[in-house]
C-alpha cells in the first residue's frame, strides 16, 4: 500500500502564494491592463468579482494538494527534483492544454502568454514551496 504524506502547512503556503502571484501579475501594473485588454473588458465592464475569486481560491487549493500528493507519491528528494517536476507539470501537461484552449477559441497570443505565464510561474512556486517546507 502506498503512502501518502501531505504537509498542510506547506499546501496552505502554496497555495497563498498561489493567489498572492495572480493578485500581482494580475495587478494594473504589471499585466492586469492588457489582460483586460485582451478579454475585451475595462474595469467598469468587468462583473462582480466574487465567483471568480472564489474559484481561484478553490483552484489554488486545489492545484497545491495535486502537487503535495505528487511529490508523496513520486518521494521528491531534492530541490531540483522539486523543480523538475514543476518545469514537467508546466511545460508539458498546462502550457500544451491552454495552448490548444487559446487557438480554438482565438484569444490571441497576448492572453495566451499572460495567462500561461501565470500558471506556468505559480506551479514551479508551489512545488519549490512544497519541498521546501
Amino acid at each position: 500500500m502506498m503512502n501518502v504524506d501531505l504537509n498542510l502547512i506547506a499546501i496552505l503556503a502554496a497555495a497563498t502564494s498561489g493567489m498572492i502571484l495572480g493578485a500581482v501579475w494580475y495587478s494594473m501594473p504589471v499585466f492586469g491592463e492588457k489582460w483586460m485588454r485582451a478579454i475585451g473588458k475595462t474595469p467598469k465592464t468587468l462583473r462582480d468579482p466574487t465567483l471568480p475569486m472564489t474559484a481561484s481560491v478553490v483552484s489554488c487549493l486545489l492545484t497545491a494538494l495535486g502537487i503535495a500528493l505528487l511529490h508523496s507519491l513520486i518521494g521528491i528528494s531534492s530541490l531540483n527534483i522539486a523543480l523538475l517536476l514543476g518545469l514537467i507539470l508546466a511545460g508539458l501537461i498546462i502550457l500544451p492544454a491552454m495552448l490548444s484552449d487559446n487557438l480554438f477559441c482565438g484569444w490571441g497570443r497576448s492572453l495566451l502568454l499572460i495567462q500561461a505565464g501565470y500558471r506556468f510561474l505559480s506551479v514551479l512556486i508551489m512545488s519549490i514551496l512544497i519541498y521546501l517546507l
